[in-house]
């Protein structure tokens, strides 16, 4: 089951007569890894229908236990492999054990006891300031390396075992529904920094060696040390067909041809289509963003993150957008909810400067896209930085002189790193939504009514959300 395909696993429901969830389950690509490696938190999310949600936990319990069978047999095994050497070789005998050992690590994980300071902010249900977050990194990290027998190198399924472990036990940890990524990424951060000092472990050495550090050498800068520790990190996860395979070739060619000024776009889509299934698979494991954008830098470009979410989607996010705000602008602009907002009141003073039609529809627009929070009682902080810096983690627009025609400008923020400039609110809002999507970002709370409400309108549902 762990190698079986999408189509593969929506075969399988159909025969459990669970055909209902095929068309869920192909929209999020679920495989057979990853359908072993679903959570109870993940498959109500995923399975809406109580009966469906207990009859699928059901069969992948049934599934697990199984494999756990295997324990006995891997004994039997190594008794025979020194028995009879010539029988199982060692490499096989090495491949089995490696197979299974994420798989019953996985299901044998359980959090560790955390010292009695942390328990008691953890029984409050207060969320911990930063000493005391590195506190359960730290306790987090060790154990984890217990599990590991030493290791340092955890792989992506072992990082989201354990953060998930960490947010079902405290769900207020989960912070606007970001709490995954900023948990697992001080995870990575905290095994980078254990292993950074490390001068004589093996299997330190044995990665350094790999990736071009030859023994004895010292390192010559900070930033080459850090990318080294982000290759090293990403060992266990990288996929197979990346290595020295055509697939390399098209990465390569579109890191190159990013750094040109004349771009060749029909071959850059061409690419974008072959390397989908790398780019994808590394977006559903939550490789850091950072990763996936330094191999697909295109994906800073306006125009192939609205295709990437087009090819996801079948919608066109950018037209629709302009539809959206087209139609509901003036209607936003004259509810009483916004009347008394900053943004509205520097929009009619700025409106009184300019007779042009296109001008001042270009200026309601603007005004209306960034009053969306407030309409909906939304934390507006997360959608748009309106000459503020931006302090959301999660996508949210930097937004500088929105009224001004000749200085404005917009861009699109992630993880407070600037992903993409942007020529005007409409392209700024289409951006916001398909980031979510493209990126695979869960929607924060605290802003999930203004997107539930843009993204009907999107995806054309039958009962869209309407304005209040």
């Amino acid at each position: 089951m762990e190698n079986w395909s999408v189509e593969q696993v929506c075969n399988w429901l159909k025969q459990r007569n669970l055909g209902e969830l095929v068309p869920k389950f192909r929209e999020e690509e679920v495989s057979g890894a990853a359908l072993l490696a679903l959570n109870d938190r993940m498959v109500q999310q995923l399975v809406k229908k109580i009966g469906h949600q207990a009859v699928l936990m059901d069969l992948i319990k049934k599934y697990q236990q199984q494999k756990s069978g295997l324990e006995s047999l891997t004994c039997c095994c190594e008794t025979a492999s020194q028995k009879f050497p010539e029988v199982i070789s060692g490499k096989s005998l090495k491949s089995f054990f490696a197979r299974y050992k994420t798989l019953q690590w996985t299901s044998s994980y359980a959090l560790p006891d955390f010292p009695y300071d942390v328990k008691c902010i953890l029984a409050e249900k207060k969320c911990p300031d930063h000493s005391m977050r590195i506190r359960i990194i730290e306790f987090l990290q060790a154990d984890m390396t217990k599990y590991l027998e030493g290791s340092l190198y955890p792989n992506s399924q072992q990082y989201n075992t354990v953060v998930n472990a960490l947010l079902q036990a405290y769900p207020f940890l989960d912070e606007d529904g970001n709490g995954f990524l900023l948990w697992k990424r001080a995870l990575k951060d905290r095994f980078k920094y254990v292993r950074r000092p490390i001068e004589d472990d093996e299997q330190v050495l044995r990665n350094k060696c790999k990736f071009g550090h030859k023994r004895g050498q010292t390192r010559k800068s900070t930033f080459a040390e850090n990318k080294l520790d982000d290759v090293q990190g990403q060992v266990e996860e990288e996929p197979a067909h990346l290595k020295g395979s055509t697939m390399d070739v098209h990465i390569k060619w579109l890191n190159q041809e990013y750094m040109k000024t004349q771009r060749n776009w029909e071959e850059v889509d061409n690419r974008m289509n072959v390397t989908i299934e790398v780019r994808r698979k590394m977006i559903r494991d939550k490789a850091p963003l950072k990763d996936i954008l330094r191999l697909f830098p295109f994906l800073r470009c306006p125009y192939q993150l609205f295709r990437e979410f087009q090819l996801l989607t079948h919608m066109d996010i950018y037209k629709k957008t302009v539809e959206i705000l087209e139609i509901y602008s003036e209607n936003i602009l004259s509810l009483y909810v916004v009347r008394n907002n900053p943004i509205n009141i520097m929009l009619q003073e700025n409106l009184k400067q300019h007779t042009e039609e296109d001008v001042l529809k270009y200026m309601k627009m603007t005004a209306a896209c960034l009053l969306l929070p407030e309409v909906f009682g939304d934390d507006s902080s997360l959608f748009a930085a309106v000459n503020e810096e931006v302090k959301a983690v999660t996508p949210v627009l930097e937004v500088k002189n929105p009224f001004n025609m000749n200085s404005c400008e917009f861009a699109l923020y992630i993880e407070r790193e600037e992903l993409a400039q942007l020529d005007d609110c409409t392209m700024a809002l289409a951006a916001l939504v398909a980031a979510f999507h493209v990126f695979n970002i869960p929607c924060p709370k605290r802003i999930h009514r203004t997107l539930n409400f843009l993204e009907s309108l999107v995806f054309e549902v039958r009962n869209p959300a309407s304005l209040p």
